[in-house]
């Protein structure tokens, strides 16, 4: 279990980054695989569901998932639809208490946002795909839909390391079309391979929305007792991974 400095100190939320250690599910999957999208026993799967939200105290019922798709779509869940057991989206927003967002990840950044002004919160699925399209972009616009005045807050958990993420150099050619800057986010491995630094590239997307972040740095590629990696269960040749859940909750409004 991780968290944020800053998000730990306000009391109207409760927040985790959690590793993979301490669920149920055994193989590649041991042992806190969270990824409803897996191959792993669903029986498995609920159980785990079932460890996390006990350790947050929040009823199964008030867990809210996303079935992530690597887009830029983010949605507001409010009384109209946040009985709908699963949101087609990569981010999603509420300002309704004790309900549990929550973002699986394997190698992708999970990024919990709090806006302490408003009390709205928020989770994201941000892969280099849905950051490049814009993920991040629209989720603080979905704030601001709720509230233009803001103080917000994000903590950027574990995620795929610059020194983890190999890429060719058509993967490099792709992010330089849309901007010459983003070279900042690349570094040389070899003569037909480049490292990319997805957490800065997310960081300075936030940053430059005038949103305070943190950092949970851990790189979910080397660190094989704490995270699922999607990247390493490739390089082992495994069919299938494990994904690690973040979860935030709007517990109370109090002074913070």
């Amino acid at each position: 279990m991780f968290f944020s400095k800053k998000l730990a100190k306000f009391r109207s939320i409760d927040h985790c980054f959690f590793s993979k250690r301490g669920g149920v599910s055994t193989g590649i999957y041991k042992s806190l695989n969270c990824g409803q999208g897996s191959k792993d026993s669903k029986k498995k799967i609920k159980k785990n569901l079932s460890i996390v939200l006990n350790k947050m105290k929040v009823d199964v019922k008030k867990l809210v998932l996303m079935y992530q798709t690597h887009s830029n779509k983010v949605i507001i869940i409010d009384n109209k639809n946040k009985n709908l057991m699963k949101f087609k989206s990569d981010a999603i927003v509420t300002k309704i208490r004790g309900l549990a967002l929550g973002v699986v990840t394997a190698d992708c950044v999970p990024i919990i946002l709090y806006d302490l002004k408003n009390h709205i919160i928020g989770c994201v699925h941000a892969g280099w795909k849905g950051a490049s399209s814009g993920i991040i972009e629209n989720t603080i616009k979905k704030f601001k839909k709720l509230n233009s005045n803001n103080k917000i807050y994000a903590s950027v958990g574990p995620c795929i390391g610059s020194k983890s993420y190999e890429v060719d150099l058509n993967f490099y050619k792709k992010f330089i079309s849309k901007s010459k800057k983003n070279n900042i986010y690349f570094i040389n491995k070899n003569k037909t391979k480049k490292l990319f630094n997805l957490r800065k590239y997310v960081n300075d997307k936030l940053i430059k929305l005038s949103v305070k972040v943190d950092n949970i740095n851990k790189d979910t590629f080397k660190e094989n007792s704490n995270f699922f990696s999607y990247r390493r269960s490739q390089k082992l040749g495994q069919n299938d991974y494990g994904r690690c859940i973040s979860l935030v909750v709007l517990t109370k409004f109090s002074q913070n």
